[in-house]
């Protein structure tokens, strides 16, 4: 049994069990949270929703939250000596899928 559901204008696929790292919520460790936006649900036959799947709701758990690795972004240009170093580093909250109702 599979999920798609929406968090922060992005689609994750999901199942049972799975940790998956969204954008940061601001929540308590082993704090649960339920996303009702449920765009397509899996459990022998697909049922899709228009948009959402009527009363589907996934439910996590909160592991941690933190902070992504640093992406260096460098941009240098031939000429004149003109070069630009930046990081950034995405701040995240990871979730353990515990349950999926259709």
């Amino acid at each position: 049994m599979y999920a798609i559901f929406k968090n922060g204008g992005k689609q994750y696929k999901v199942q049972e069990g799975d940790v998956l790292e969204l954008d940061k919520m601001s929540l308590e460790t082993e704090q649960t949270v339920e996303f009702k936006e449920v765009l397509a649900v899996n459990s022998g036959e697909l049922v899709v929703g228009t948009p959402f799947v009527e009363g589907a709701v996934v439910t996590a758990e909160v592991v941690n939250e933190g902070r992504a690795k640093k992406v260096v972004i460098f941009k240098k240009r031939r000429r004149k000596d003109s070069k630009v170093k930046r990081g950034f580093r995405r701040d995240y909250t990871r979730v353990r899928i515990t349950k999926i109702a259709a």
